[in-house]
C-alpha cells in the first residue's frame, strides 16, 4: 500500500509564500509521474504541476512563472514551492503518484490566500 502524505499547507496573505511537501512511502523513482493538483471550493479538481520520471516538468498556465514542482529521490519526497499566491489559489491541494494503471492521492493540505 503505496501512502502519501502532505505538510505545509496555511493561511497566507496576497504575495505571500508557501512550500507544500509530499512524503511518499515508496521509491518515488519507480513511479512514472508524481503532480501536484488542488481543488477550490465548487470546482473540479485540477493539475496544478507534474514532473515526470524522465523528462520536463509542465505546470498548469495560472501556475508558470509563480510554482516550482521539486522531488528528492534520496527522501522519497516532494515539494511544490508556491510565490506570489493570490486569493484564486485557495484550495486543497494534493500530492499524487502514477504507474502504469495504478494512481495514488495525498489526504490534501488547505491552502487559503486571504488578507
Amino acid at each position: 500500500q503505496v501512502q502519501l502524505v502532505e505538510s505545509g499547507g496555511g493561511l497566507v496573505r496576497p504575495g505571500g509564500s508557501l512550500r507544500l511537501s509530499c512524503s511518499v512511502s515508496r521509491n518515488i523513482f519507480g513511479f512514472e509521474t508524481v503532480e501536484w493538483h488542488r481543488q477550490a471550493p465548487g470546482k473540479q479538481r485540477e493539475l496544478v504541476a507534474s514532473f515526470p520520471r524522465y523528462g520536463s516538468r509542465t505546470y498548469a498556465a495560472f501556475a508558470e512563472g509563480r510554482f516550482l514542482i521539486s522531488r528528492d529521490v534520496s527522501q522519497n519526497t516532494m515539494d511544490l514551492q508556491m510565490n506570489d499566491l493570490q486569493p484564486e489559489d485557495t484550495a486543497v491541494y494534493y500530492c499524487s503518484a502514477h504507474v502504469g494503471t495504478s494512481d495514488y492521492w495525498g489526504q490534501g493540505t488547505q491552502v487559503t490566500v486571504s488578507s
